[in-house]
């Protein structure tokens, strides 16, 4: 099969190249997925589980890229749940090889089956991105209806689906971003948008929940705009300080099946909707990680038509 892998953890995306690589064997429990569509996130060429296993031990050529959706072609021994020509979607594992290949082993249980009216190329946008935003507002703050949200990056992947996900409970939500971002979120549904290179930050007031995408000097001065009781939540960066009179959550996405579903139907049921900004061929995904300009909305990896 054909893949995009890494071999050189000094050579950054430079090192990104599209091999020839054996197909994958399922492990138990595992699925081979036929991928059709796949998402990346740019930073994951730092993390140590992109160049080792889970004990740590080197397992480079690695093939980048943990959301995907495609179709079942095999199943691992003692592998329920889904079935060989089954249409599925979501996340492979962190110290595994991933999704920027014609093919990929996940663990049955890190995957949903995906509806028929769903295409593969939204349905890719879905996982990490979707499943972030919940856990992040829901899982981690408890955001309820009637209180206020200050959600970073509001235009982007995660950013875009928080925005819809807390309009859709009947939170009050404050976005931000550049100024190019602003129509966007207005039509995504935030109530107020702070466009962070010329407006105050500290002029939005105090919030309920901050939802932090961006880390560094955003991330401590959304730290001072929680109100008593209220949380920070990000997944940029370990917190190193506190709000005066609340929570600050550091966390990293987890698989979840039955949440996956749940965000398909919202999908289908036109409540929920992920922007895709670009679409490329495999052969480009290298490209893809250092883009020549700023690309709005997530970027997904056609690797084979629907």
């Amino acid at each position: 099969m054909q893949a995009i892998t890494v071999r050189d953890r000094d050579a950054g995306v430079g090192g990104l190249t599209l091999d020839d690589m054996p197909e994958p064997h399922p492990s138990e429990n595992d699925v081979i997925v036929r991928v059709h569509a796949a998402g990346f996130t740019p930073g994951e060429l730092d993390w140590p589980g992109t160049w080792t296993d889970r004990a740590g031990h080197d397992r480079t050529p690695s093939v980048p890229g943990h959301e995907l959706s495609g179709v079942v072609t095999e199943l691992g021994y003692g592998t329920t749940g889904l079935t060989v020509g089954q249409r599925v979607f979501g996340m492979a594992d962190w110290s595994r090889n991933g999704s920027l290949a014609e093919y990929a082993a996940v663990e049955a249980r890190n995957l949903a089956p995906l509806p028929a009216d769903i295409d593969h190329t939204t349905a890719a946008a879905l996982p990490i991105s979707g499943l972030t935003a919940w856990q992040a507002l829901f899982d981690h703050a408890h955001l309820a209806v009637g209180q206020t949200v200050l959600i970073h990056g509001a235009a982007g992947g995660v950013g875009s689906i928080a925005v819809q996900l807390a309009r859709d409970i009947g939170a009050q939500v404050i976005g931000t971003g550049r100024a190019g971002d602003r129509d966007t979120a207005l039509e995504l549904g935030v109530h107020t948008f702070v466009d962070l290179q010329v407006e105050r930050l500290e002029d939005v007031g105090a919030v309920d929940v901050v939802f932090d995408v961006i880390g560094g000097e955003i991330l401590d001065r959304s730290t001072a705009l929680v109100r008593a009781g209220g949380t920070l939540v990000t997944i940029a960066q370990p917190v190193t300080a506190q709000p005066a009179d609340g929570r600050a959550i550091f966390f990293v996405v987890e698989p979840d099946r039955a949440r996956l579903a749940d965000l398909a139907q919202r999908v289908r049921d036109g409540r929920l909707k992920p922007i895709v900004g670009s679409v490329r061929p495999l052969a480009a995904a290298a490209d893809a990680f250092a883009p020549a300009q700023r690309v709005a909305g997530k970027t997904i990896i056609r690797v084979a038509e629907d």
